[in-house]
């Protein structure tokens, strides 16, 4: 078991993008991080040197979060090898483009997919992940959903849907866990990233109506990700909008 006294982290999806900034921040804040990939393996472990360097333990660890048993498991072996854990981010998601009105384009296949690792994946993490933060003395769950959950827009309507789905699975899970655990959600808008690098469009067209002038960053949701992990203590069934004010 690690001898570390620092607490844990567990980011799902945390080796690129938000879940890299995520970790990078948490790290600096003194949390040794379980970085959680599907596929991105290299990521993942780009990311753990970069949390050691920061002079926090880290580890890369695989799994599938659509698979319940892959999820227990997951949290299995974080008990095992440290112990405890006290912060949960997921933030592991996906999607497919799809027109909103092509609704034949819309396979079963896909549909099943985006909703099986961005809702049921966060759900799934979430209960293999309570009893062991509960075990640690409480602590908090950040999901990161997005206004496509609050507007119904975004890439596809399933992507949308898994979304807004979080969103109330959010204040489900802050009301059944209270008061030993905080659940709160992150609601990103159009960010910087390699997930919409082939969508220059989608980001140009919600720079034009957004109040602020441009599309967040990575930090810029791991920020509000880390405030409602560490800096608020009377937060929790709450879903903050992060877009530059383009929802208002």
């Amino acid at each position: 078991m690690n001898e570390s006294k620092s607490k844990l982290a567990l980011v799902t999806g945390g080796g690129t993008g938000v879940g890299r900034a995520t970790t990078l921040q948490l790290a600096k804040r003194g949390f040794d991080v379980a970085i959680n990939y599907s596929r991105s393996k290299d990521d993942a472990e780009q990311t753990v040197q970069k949390v050691q360097e920061l002079g926090q333990k880290a580890v890369a660890i695989q799994c599938d979060v659509a698979n319940d048993e892959q999820a227990v498991s997951m949290i299995g072996a974080l008990k095992g090898e440290f112990g405890r854990l006290d912060v949960v981010v997921n933030n592991a998601g996906m999607t497919y483009f799809v027109q909103h009105d092509d609704l034949d384009a819309m396979s079963e296949g896909k549909w099943d997919r985006i909703l099986a690792v961005n809702l049921k994946g966060a759900f799934f993490v979430s209960r293999a992940a309570i009893p062991l933060i509960n075990e640690s003395g409480g602590g908090a769950i950040v999901n990161v959903a997005s206004v496509a959950g609050v507007a119904g827009a975004g890439s596809s309507i399933a992507y949308a849907a898994s979304k807004g789905g979080m969103i109330t699975m959010t204040k489900s899970l802050a009301k059944a866990f209270a008061p030993k655990i905080r659940v709160n959600a992150v609601c990103p808008g159009v960010i910087i990233s390699r997930w919409l690098g082939d969508h220059q469009d989608m980001v140009d067209k919600a720079i034009e109506i957004t109040p602020l002038e441009r599309a967040s960053t990575p930090d810029d949701i791991a920020d509000v990700i880390t405030f409602l992990a560490c800096d608020t203590s009377m937060m929790t069934g709450q879903a903050l909008v992060v877009d530059g004010g383009r929802t208002m």
